[in-house]
C-alpha cells in the first residue's frame, strides 16, 4: 500500500514537472501576439482557430460541420474585409495593458488608401489574452452557438429594409424618365439603380421579386427568406405606400396577411 502511495506521489511530481515545462516553453500569448495570430488566421479562412482566440470561442461550441458551411459566406465576408484593411504583415504600433484588459493599435488602411491606427479590444479569460470586449462576450454566452445565426438574420433582415428603400427610390427616378412608367426588375438593375447582387440569393439570404402591372403604371416588390429561421424570418412587402413586414414563416407576404 505504502509503495502504491510513493508511487502515486511521484507520478504527481512529474506530471507537475511536465506541466509547468510546458507552460515556460509555450507562454501564453500576449495581447499583440493574440491580436495578430486572430487576424492572420481569419486572412487565411481559418474560422474555428480564429475564433477560439475571441469572444466568439463560445459560439463556435456546439456547430457541426454543416453549420459552419452554412455560415462560411458570412465568414468569408468578415475575412475580406480585413483582408482588404489589413496588409499580410500585421503592424502594431503598441499596446496598453490594465488588469484583464488591454488595447492593441492595429495599423489599416481606409478605403482611399491612406493608413490609419484602429484599436483592438482584447480582454482576459482564463488566464489566455481573447480578442473582443467583456459586453460582447456576455451576449455570445446567452446565445450559445445560434449567435452567429441571430446575427445573420439581423443583418439580412437591415439588408432587405435598405434595398427596400432602393427599389422605391429606384422606381421613382425611373418614372420620372420613363413618361411615368414603373420598371421590372431587370430594367432597374441595367439602369444601375439597384445592384446586380438583388437578382440571387447569396449576399442578401432573401429572394426578391418586383412585380410591374401589364400597363406599367404600379407596381410591388417582396423578398422572402431563402430559409427561414436560418437566412431570415421576416417577409417583405414594398408598394408606393411604403414597406411593411411580417413573420409568415418564410411565405410571401401580401396586403391581405400583413
Amino acid at each position: 500500500m505504502l509503495n502504491r502511495s510513493l508511487q502515486l506521489c511521484l507520478l504527481i511530481v512529474v506530471i507537475s514537472t511536465a506541466f509547468s515545462t510546458a507552460l515556460a516553453q509555450n507562454p501564453p500569448r500576449t495581447p499583440t501576439e493574440t491580436t495578430r495570430a486572430f487576424y492572420t488566421m481569419m486572412r487565411e479562412k481559418k474560422y474555428r482557430e480564429a475564433f477560439a482566440m475571441s469572444i466568439y470561442q463560445p459560439a463556435m461550441e456546439g456547430l457541426s460541420a454543416q453549420d459552419l458551411e452554412d455560415l462560411r459566406p458570412d465568414f468569408d465576408k468578415m475575412a475580406q474585409a480585413i483582408a482588404e484593411k489589413l496588409p499580410a504583415n500585421i503592424d502594431v504600433n503598441g499596446e496598453q495593458i490594465s488588469g484583464d484588459f488591454a488595447t492593441v493599435f492595429v495599423k489599416v488602411l481606409d478605403p482611399d488608401g491612406k493608413e490609419k491606427v484602429e484599436p483592438a479590444t482584447l480582454i482576459k479569460v482564463s488566464n489566455a489574452w481573447v480578442v473582443g470586449d467583456k459586453e460582447s462576450l456576455e451576449l455570445v454566452k446567452k446565445a450559445g452557438k445560434k449567435f452567429f445565426f441571430e446575427a445573420r438574420i439581423t443583418a439580412h433582415h437591415n439588408d432587405v429594409q435598405d434595398m427596400m428603400t432602393r427599389i422605391s427610390l429606384a422606381q421613382v427616378l425611373y418614372s420620372q424618365s420613363h413618361n411615368g412608367m414603373f420598371g421590372s426588375m431587370a430594367e432597374l438593375v441595367a439602369g444601375g439603380m439597384v445592384p446586380k447582387d438583388i437578382e440571387t440569393t447569396d449576399s442578401t439570404g432573401y429572394r426578391f421579386q418586383i412585380n410591374r402591372s401589364a400597363d406599367g403604371k404600379s407596381w410591388y416588390a417582396t423578398a422572402e427568406p431563402v430559409q427561414y429561421g436560418r437566412t431570415g424570418r421576416l417577409s417583405f412587402y414594398l408598394d408606393a405606400a411604403g414597406v411593411r413586414s411580417n413573420d409568415t414563416g418564410g411565405k410571401p407576404l401580401t396586403i391581405k396577411s400583413n
